[in-house]
């Protein structure tokens, strides 16, 4: 796949994983909540209002890629696009709440940094439910790693300067 085509294939998971820092909700996914050790399932950061953003903003993208963009899985149709888009942004939102519950079980609190679960596991889950219908190839897979690591850590602290997040990670 080419470069143009791969970004275009990431654009819906980047997009969700932007959309709950601007959604700003209150309610937090896990109401508060323990797990077994003690410690908070998932913290104040993730919200339902986030969760839900995530996915209509990644989705959306999506649809908007499927409607305009060459670039984005080309040789599929329509359908099939969207439903990617869509399995982008609910893996990328899943992948990230994943990322808040392993942070919390080794006794990460909410908002401290930690590479990998802060900037990859959201493309990680993105990928992990994109595969139902499309799973880029290996060495493609790596190019998404490497540029969504450097991507990420750029735009956090982009949206921290932006006074958009607390820190900037």
């Amino acid at each position: 796949m080419a470069i143009e085509n791969l970004i275009a294939f990431v654009l819906p998971a980047y997009f969700a994983n932007a959309a709950p820092v601007i959604a700003r909700g209150k309610t937090v996914v896990d109401l508060g909540r323990n797990f077994v050790d003690g410690r908070r399932v998932f913290g104040d950061g993730k919200t339902f209002k986030g969760l839900a953003a995530g996915i209509v903003v990644g989705t959306f993208t999506g649809v908007l890629l499927a409607l305009s963009s060459e670039f984005f899985l080309p040789g599929l149709d329509f359908r099939a696009k969207v439903t990617i888009g869509f399995l982008l942004s609910i893996g990328t939102m899943a992948g990230d709440l994943a990322g808040s519950f392993l942070k919390r079980r080794i006794g990460i609190q909410s908002g401290s940094q930690h590479e990998f679960f802060d900037q990859l596991l959201f493309l990680g889950g993105a990928l992990l439910f994109a595969a139902l219908l499309y799973l880029p190839q290996a060495t493609e897979i790596a190019i998404l790693v490497g540029l969504t690591y450097v991507l990420h850590k750029l735009f956090n602290v982009i949206a921290h300067a932006l006074k958009l997040k607390k820190v900037p990670w």
